[in-house]
């Protein structure tokens, strides 16, 4: 009966009259403020209808706060019946994750450090030539162009360096300052045999000279074969891009030394025998290298032997022998450690390069220290390829983390007097 009522337009219009018109003395209500008054009683009218018709659910809500710690679902939500979506509404998600967003961000990183690994350092413009008069190649540094600004002021003092390896003599153009364009024009000569061309490799890098700081490396350019594109009998201009680098790829040389073990004596024998195509440390081009050798426990170094020096030479000879008392049973405890240094008469000494050798080293430091091993009482001689400083204790650090977590190793000692 209520429901009817509600529905009946007469008896409304007829409330509505009613209750705006006070007394029959007061005047009329004007038209506009009736109409106003008479659709807003309609809507009150329609929403108590849908409240009273159509009762919602009382669990919704609890459905709502289940769903909200972890995600929000704006379709789960109960609308009621009269809730029409629009056409062009879909149904979404607050709070939900979207793995597809986070993958196009890693695509993106990826993308910038691809193009980080890639960065443009420009191109460099040389020239080679062989004088079969001289028995030496012609090298002629032209230009470059588009190098990157490595100064604050938006330009570069760029200069190049030249090296013919395996050999380490190194040649050097001038510095063109604030330039990113510059043309050097400077011819290089490089003492060689033809038929070793074939196993040479022309290495340029290029720097930032820095009055006072280090100098910055630009990027490098390596050609791996010189006949690439002639037999160098006439001129040959040729065009490299400037591959990125933060520092010189450039061998640090070999050292040749053999090891040799006697067990019955406990004494382990080290015959440095030379050295070839060291690093240039000095400004002459050449070093002045000697040969440290360390006897390592347990982290701790326990003896310290170095050979003569070898003055401006990047291929000394040395032939002089460094013994060690190990006990057998101390073997697999000890390991050596080899610096190859640079003479310095005013400063610190640098490192040219290092190599490790015991049971827990890699490469062709423990396949030289087993082989003596198995074969005691004989000298074997073996080259080995330097390596960084850093690098190498990098990786002799991750070799020994399980020999170290095994506890401390014991101090060499003599063997029993039979």
């Amino acid at each position: 009966m209520a429901t009817e009522k509600v529905k009946d337009p007469v008896g409304s219009m007829g409330f509505l009259e009613a209750a705006v018109k006070i007394s029959h003395t007061s005047p009329d209500i004007p038209t506009d403020v009736q109409l106003s008054m008479r659709e807003h009683f309609l809507r009150r009218t329609q929403r108590m209808q849908r409240q009273t018709t159509e009762p919602t659910s009382s669990t919704r809500h609890n459905s709502f706060k289940r769903h909200l710690p972890r995600q929000m679902q704006v379709s789960s939500l109960d609308l009621g019946n009269d809730y029409v979506p629009d056409k062009e509404e879909t149904s979404t998600s607050i709070g939900r994750i979207q793995p597809e967003l986070y993958q196009q961000k890693t695509l993106e990183s990826e993308d910038s450090s691809k193009n980080g690994s890639s960065k443009n350092c420009g191109s460099i413009n040389f020239s080679l030539k062989y004088d079969y008069e001289n028995e030496c190649l012609i090298v002629n540094i032209l230009k470059a162009v588009d190098l990157p600004a490595k100064d604050l002021c938006g330009t570069s003092d760029p200069y190049v360096k030249i090296y013919l390896l395996p050999d380490r003599k190194k040649f050097q153009t001038r510095v063109h300052r604030k330039t990113l364009n510059p043309t050097f024009s400077e011819s290089f000569q490089f003492p060689v045999p033809y038929d070793e061309l074939a196993v040479r490799k022309l290495h340029m890098s290029v720097f930032d000279f820095d009055r006072f700081s280090r100098h910055d490396m630009i990027g490098e350019v390596v050609l791996e074969n010189l006949f690439e594109t002639s037999d160098l009998s006439r001129e040959t201009n040729i065009w490299r891009e400037i591959q990125y680098a933060t520092s010189e790829s450039v061998d640090l040389g070999e050292i040749m030394f053999s090891l040799c073990y006697l067990p019955t004596a406990g004494r382990l024998t080290l015959t440095v025998i030379k050295c070839r195509n060291l690093k240039a440390m000095d400004i002459t081009g050449y070093s002045d290298p000697y040969v440290k050798v360390s006897l390592i426990c347990d982290g701790r170094r326990l003896k310290k032997k170095k050979t003569s020096i070898k003055k401006n030479t990047l291929n000394p000879t040395y032939n002089e022998a460094i013994i060690f008392d190990i006990p057998p049973d101390s073997m697999d405890h000890v390991s050596l450690h080899i610096s190859v240094m640079d003479y310095d008469l005013v400063g610190h000494n640098e490192i040219i390069g290092v190599m490790r050798l015991g049971c827990h080293a890699e490469g062709l430091g423990r396949d030289h220290w087993n082989e003596m091993l198995a074969y005691p009482r004989k000298p074997i001689a073996h080259w080995h390829p330097l390596l960084e400083s850093k690098k190498s204790e990098k990786e002799w650090k991750a070799r020994t983390a399980s020999f170290d977590s095994q506890g401390s190793c014991p101090s060499p000692r003599p063997p029993a007097s039979p």
